[in-house]
């Protein structure tokens, strides 16, 4: 199994009209947000302000999770909801979404036929576990929201720091073993492209 590691430093930051933006991955990587020649992105967003109003992106499909604090989202014409720590949103980019709370969240926007899925994982200190690996996706991208784990990937140990974010390229049906040297919370977004 292939994979790479991008480190915080090399994420780039915009503002928007509630707070700021830091792009984590898109794909394919020669891809422009601007232009919505994307097949999925991954973000984070702080919003900064009480009230902020989603950028409108016809053809997205969007899961937002919140990373910290609680906000309460609304869809017009649709639903309102409230969401904390490690809550999923799912919705479509042309609704006419807004939020009222300050919170940090992260994003993940598919378009045309790929599809995503986005969980966390809690992994106290010292606590070993598998992560099971399914050929199914054509990438799985975790990102080390807080923490510091060690992957066991084949024959190698593979550090991932907190802010980090690794992607995998899955061949192959496999498991991974984690062990986590802090408490830590992983975000995993599994892509079929």
């Amino acid at each position: 199994m292939s994979y790479s590691i991008i480190t915080a430093d090399k994420f780039n930051t915009i503002n928007w009209s509630g707070g700021t933006s830091t792009q984590l991955y898109i794909y394919p990587e020669t891809s422009d947000y601007a232009l919505r020649n994307f097949d999925f992105r991954l973000s984070t967003a702080r919003v900064e302000v009480e009230k902020s109003d989603f950028t409108s992106l016809p053809g997205v499909s969007r899961k937002i999770m919140i990373l910290n604090g609680e906000i309460e989202i609304s869809h017009k014409n649709c639903y309102t909801k409230k969401l904390q720590e490690f809550d999923i949103d799912e919705f479509e980019g042309d609704w006419q979404t807004s939020s009222t709370g300050i919170c940090t969240d992260f994003n993940l926007m598919t378009r045309d036929k790929t599809k995503g899925q986005l969980n966390s994982l809690h992994l106290p200190k010292d606590q070993t576990t598998k992560f099971k690996i399914s050929n199914t996706y054509s990438k799985v991208i975790i990102y080390l929201y807080s923490g510091k784990i060690i992957f066991h990937i084949e024959d190698e140990e593979v550090i991932l720091n907190q802010g980090e974010i690794l992607i995998l390229d899955p061949n192959l049906e496999t498991k991974l073993k984690l062990s986590a040297l802090e408490n830590s919370n992983l975000i995993v977004s599994k892509v079929t492209l």
